[in-house]
């Protein structure tokens, strides 16, 4: 059993030298792993491996997928080390591919959620916290960045003189620059002089990050998602039984908002695609043109733009 923990660990750093960051597929291999302890084997077979994926019912039936795929991934790989090694056939477990909708906010919606999060007016009750949640969320609603990305920068990330941000190692491994409009700079310069006062009062030492908490740790990325929906619920946005919009939703929000402006403005929106994939991090153009289809505010834009294009030609 130790050779195939050495054999998963050296699994995950070859697939993330490769770009991956296997997260989930971690937790669900190193699960494995001691579900095989407890069957007293070392060997991965398709029916161990089916029964591992499936055997928590209250799962979405996604879930099994994903376990399942994560399996196979690893077997593949292990077959090569132990040819005892069984891989699950591709499609044993199946279930159709749904992309979340997204919701958007207005932009008098995010204003108020914005005001929620730092106070109305601004308190010192609850220390850095307010002003860290304001200006996290302001900077996803007018950069598109992912939240990992932004809990992740670190104070050195930012070329204040430049107006630009350094977002580096991002979900595919790759490293970009976001040039900042003048405002957001100003933004995030007046809280990190907030930040730096408090943590000096405070006494507590800084983790390095941008974004931290009360303490000067990092910000997680629970306590953010934790935190947007609490600011949701309280702006009348959330409900259990429908749900709200996601905090992921800010990142789609921002790049609809961009090609809807284009298009009103008469802008080439295929020439300029490219720069919004580059600019959100997408690994190619593909991954943006999702977004065309998306909203209907979206669709409304590009419908008038091709209906003025046209307009007295056929009669």
């Amino acid at each position: 059993m130790n050779l195939l923990r050495k054999g998963l660990t050296d699994y995950l750093e070859l697939r993330r030298g490769l770009g991956f960051k296997l997260v989930i597929d971690e937790r669900h291999l190193r699960a494995f792993i001691a579900f095989l302890e407890c069957r007293k084997t070392s060997h991965i077979t398709t029916r161990l491996a089916l029964e591992f994926a499936t055997f928590r019912k209250n799962l979405d039936p996604r879930s099994w997928v994903q376990r399942l795929c994560a399996l196979r991934a690893f077997a593949l790989y292990w077959q090569g080390f132990d040819p005892k090694t069984e891989v699950p056939p591709e499609g044993l477990l199946r279930y159709p591919a749904k992309r979340a909708h997204p919701r958007f906010c207005s932009e008098a919606q995010i204003v108020r959620l914005l005001e929620l999060a730092r106070g109305v007016p601004p308190s010192e009750v609850h220390g850095l916290r307010p002003w860290t949640l304001y200006t996290l969320f302001g900077l996803l609603s007018v950069t598109g960045l992912r939240i990992s990305e932004a809990l992740h920068l670190k104070s050195a990330d930012i070329d204040w003189a430049a107006g630009v941000l350094t977002v580096r190692l991002t979900k595919f491994g790759k490293s970009r620059l976001v040039p900042l409009h003048p405002s957001t700079v100003e933004a995030l310069a007046a809280y990190a002089r907030r930040r730096d006062r408090f943590l000096k009062r405070s006494g507590r030492p800084c983790s390095g990050n941008f974004f931290v908490t009360n303490r000067g740790t990092a910000f997680s990325d629970n306590n953010a998602r934790a935190a947007f929906r609490e600011l949701l619920l309280k702006a009348g946005l959330y409900t259990s039984k429908q749900g709200g919009p996601r905090i992921h939703d800010l990142r789609h929000r921002f790049a609809v908002e961009t090609l809807r402006r284009w298009y009103q403005a008469g802008e080439q929106v295929e020439h300029r695609l490219p720069a919004l994939s580059t600019y959100l991090g997408h690994v190619n153009v593909a991954a943006t043109y999702w977004y065309l289809s998306c909203t209907p505010e979206l669709a409304a834009a590009a419908g008038a733009r091709l209906e003025a294009r046209w307009r007295g030609v056929a009669r």
